[in-house]
């Protein structure tokens, strides 16, 4: 007889992922759940956003390796969905191994795309001019377009460096075409085969077929955390296009990317920030001026504070906008949601919530073209703060009446239980 957990399911299949732009605290909060997982998957991006977690190990951003890897026996598996950058791998997990936390369990999906030297050189010639649309310039978007052209090379590829030669010869064609597009150096065959036999050697142990390896642990009923990066309201298909990521951080593609069957999902989860935050261009309906946003972001000297944990930039900062939220639940089906930096609201007299969105000043329900945003009104319900501090709450229960009100409304707007409350940057900062 298969193992139950509390809830009747088999073990949990957990998705977490983001319910605004990305930013919410997922690092946070797969680092909690990660306390008793027995693996940890990123299933989608590569090294263009960071996850920050605090927790007794000390305090990190990390941009590839799952937030798992603080369990010593958590398998923290690179998926299929990532472009990976390998000298970011192995710097992130020197860095790591410099600061105490084992890494022997960081495993590499072999279908993964090699994110490649030239990918980077092409996006920071891109990210120029008015066709700029606020990347990270790490080559995220140029690694996924060879994926989708047939011009990249697999981390399964590192195993057979004569066939890795024979691809080259292909691939180089088109890519020395593209330097000359964007005024690039041309690239040098033998300095990424030079690359490519280092990353063979480093990596190689590390890589491992995925549609087996995963379906395998799913089957023997571990728990499994598939970890998103970014937000609904940045993904390729269903944000902000053109100003948008280019992969799916939605909770489907977490079975899509990694090869197992949807229904084996017990948990979707939704992460979001108890306000607004966005990095890079595009529309932002609830945004506030700088005079206002400046007392949400801080100035960058706590952990907490609102700048990018990637690039380092000041994150444009609004009020909570429920309309994404509800987006992001019809769109990922969340069970539940965790609300994070609900302590950064405990100083506000009164607090703004959008509630609708008005176009031509009409009332619509749905979530219109990134286009069409910028020309949308926010219909906004103001509540009363609650003025004192959150930050030692560990339930929810024991929160100021004003903030349950706060997490009442958006319970009823997104239809969504609120199950976890972040009260601090911690991992146990976390009212139950």
């Amino acid at each position: 007889m298969n193992k139950r957990y509390k809830g009747g399911f088999n073990m949990p299949v957990r998705v977490i992922v983001g319910a605004q732009w990305g930013d919410e605290g997922k690092g946070k909060i797969v680092d909690y759940f990660a306390k008793t997982a027995d693996m940890v998957v990123r299933f989608q991006g590569g090294d263009n956003a960071g996850h920050t977690v605090v927790n007794s190990a000390g305090t990190f951003k990390l941009h590839i390796v799952p937030c798992g890897v603080f369990k010593p026996d958590c398998v923290c598996f690179c998926g299929t969905g990532m472009v990976i950058n390998p000298d970011e791998f192995i710097l992130e997990i020197a860095q790591l191994e410099s600061q105490s936390v084992r890494t022997q369990n960081v495993l590499i999906s072999s279908k993964a795309i090699i994110l490649m030297p030239y990918h980077v050189e092409f996006d920071r010639s891109s990210e120029r001019g008015a066709g700029a649309i606020g990347s990270t310039k790490r080559g995220i978007g140029f690694a996924y377009a060879d994926k989708a052209r047939r011009l990249a090379l697999r981390f399964e590829d590192l195993s057979d460096l004569n066939y890795c030669s024979d691809r080259l010869d292909v691939i180089l064609a088109f890519v020395n075409a593209d330097c000359k597009k964007y005024g690039v150096k041309p690239v040098s065959k033998l300095s990424l085969m030079d690359k490519l036999k280092e990353w063979a050697v480093k990596l190689g142990p590390r890589i491992v077929e995925p549609v087996t390896y995963i379906n395998e642990k799913i089957n023997e009923d571990k728990n499994i955390i598939f970890e998103g990066q970014l937000g609904v309201m940045k993904d390729i298909d269903l944000g902000i296009y053109p100003y948008v990521t280019s992969s799916n951080p939605v909770a489907a593609y977490a079975a899509v990317s990694s090869g197992f069957s949807c229904r084996k999902i017990t948990n979707i989860l939704g992460v979001m920030k108890a306000f607004s935050s966005a990095v890079g261009k595009g529309p932002f309906i609830t945004e506030m001026s700088d005079d206002e946003a400046v007392k949400l972001r801080g100035t960058g000297e706590n952990i907490d504070d609102e700048f990018g944990a990637r690039t380092g930039r000041a994150r444009r900062i609004g009020w909570l906008d429920l309309m994404v939220v509800k987006y992001a639940a019809l769109v990922n089906g969340f069970n539940e949601i965790a609300l994070c930096k609900l302590d950064k609201l405990d100083g506000l007299k009164e607090i703004k919530v959008c509630i609708g969105y008005k176009l031509n000043g009409k009332p619509i329900n749905y979530m219109p073209s990134a286009r069409m945003q910028y020309l949308a009104e926010p219909v906004y319900t103001t509540l009363p703060g609650w003025l004192s501090d959150t930050t030692n709450i560990k339930n929810i229960i024991d929160l100021p009446a004003n903030a349950k009100k706060y997490i009442e409304l958006i319970e009823q707007i997104t239809g969504v239980p609120v199950k976890y409350v972040g009260v601090g940057p911690g991992r146990d900062n976390i009212a139950l």
